[in-house]
């Protein structure tokens, strides 16, 4: 629980204490209500983190009674990916009489505030990937609030859902070197992320277990544009030398993979004649577009499913130790990476 002096939680009153200002400023600044110079706002932010406060509704409501809700956090809502997570876990939090209350951190000059505020209107929260940063996560787990983590690495005291990552992050990539790829290239920011950082080291382990230099990874966000900025640099770069091309894109999600394999496609690349794409996630349009692209398939609803039960178990005191799951992922191969007939799953 957030602390005060004597150990109770903390208030308002400690804050001011803290940050050495009239108990009106402090309400002023948290409250988001009227003007505030920036240097008083930078010392009751401080004081509050420091205190791990909680708005007073926040500490009530986990001490007495229950809003019937869940806070979920998430970096942005772009892109199919959170589509299907949403699904999965609107569904099992409505068939056990819960709401869902959504926060978007992307654009968010302060998430840790809105979190925290949020912490105030929920019975726990459910942070996904880099939507908050540790301390944040860590600040609320000081204030006793009940948090599940998705893709993210196992905090203490926090459970965490993922789905796994490097093992088949190797064998996609073991695959393509087996069938003649020699120039693999990692489309993707492993630092954006703690599931792309699993699957670049999957992709790296293929490589070292062959005594392959490992190709750094091309450092790019997980979007549309990008997959489309990477095959066309890549095009404008090897026109006059198509012998220093890559033989394969191993990308970190099926927007960059689908991305790619259409600009390669419309520039008169032949995939996988001349080089083999591959993604992550195995969205809808993985199966539809020509060729079908290879990718592995997470159980993106499942996820949102398992991490709604998982809180609700933590809200309601059902377990009370954290629990880090690991749920399998499944390669699917299909044309873009050059499998032979009968290999193709569809």
């Amino acid at each position: 629980m957030p602390s005060g002096p004597t150990g109770r939680p903390a208030t308002i009153y400690d804050v001011a204490a803290r940050a050495k200002l009239s108990i009106a400023t402090v309400s002023r600044v948290l409250q988001g209500t009227g003007p505030v110079s920036a240097k008083a706002r930078a010392r009751v932010d401080q004081a509050a983190q420091e205190l791990n406060y909680v708005p007073l509704r926040a500490a009530r409501s986990l001490a007495v009674q229950r809003h019937e809700a869940h806070g979920l956090v998430l970096p942005d809502l772009a892109g199919p990916f959170y589509g299907d997570l949403l699904m999965g876990y609107e569904r099992w939090a409505g068939e056990h009489g819960q709401s869902v209350v959504i926060t978007v951190t992307h654009g968010n000059p302060d998430p840790r505030r809105t979190v925290m505020d949020l912490a105030g209107r929920v019975d726990g929260i459910v942070v996904h990937g880099n939507a908050l940063d540790l301390p944040t996560v860590q600040g609320l787990r000081k204030a006793g609030v009940p948090v599940v983590l998705i893709a993210h690495p196992p905090v203490t005291g926090c459970d965490s859902v993922r789905s796994e990552s490097a093992a088949s992050a190797e064998q996609l990539t073991t695959r393509l070197l087996d069938h003649g790829r020699e120039s693999l290239l990692f489309v993707g920011d492993p630092a954006s992320s703690y599931d792309v950082s699993e699957r670049y080291a999957g992709f790296a382990k293929a490589h070292e277990l062959r005594g392959l230099q490992v190709p750094k990874p091309i450092r790019v966000p997980l979007t549309e544009e990008a997959g489309r900025t990477v095959a066309e640099k890549m095009l404008q770069a090897t026109t006059n030398a198509p012998n220093k091309r890559p033989d394969g894109l191993v990308c970190a999600n099926d927007e960059l993979a689908l991305a790619a394999l259409t600009t390669l496609a419309t520039n008169g690349i032949g995939v996988p004649g001349e080089i083999v794409v591959t993604g992550w996630d195995d969205v809808m349009a993985a199966r539809y577009v020509s060729p079908g692209l290879t990718t592995v398939r997470q159980p993106m609803a499942e996820l949102g499913r398992v991490a709604a039960e998982r809180l609700h178990g933590r809200v309601t005191g059902i377990r009370t130790r954290a629990r880090n799951d690991v749920l399998a992922t499944e390669l699917v191969l299909r044309d873009s990476c050059g499998t032979r007939p009968g290999d193709a799953q569809q």
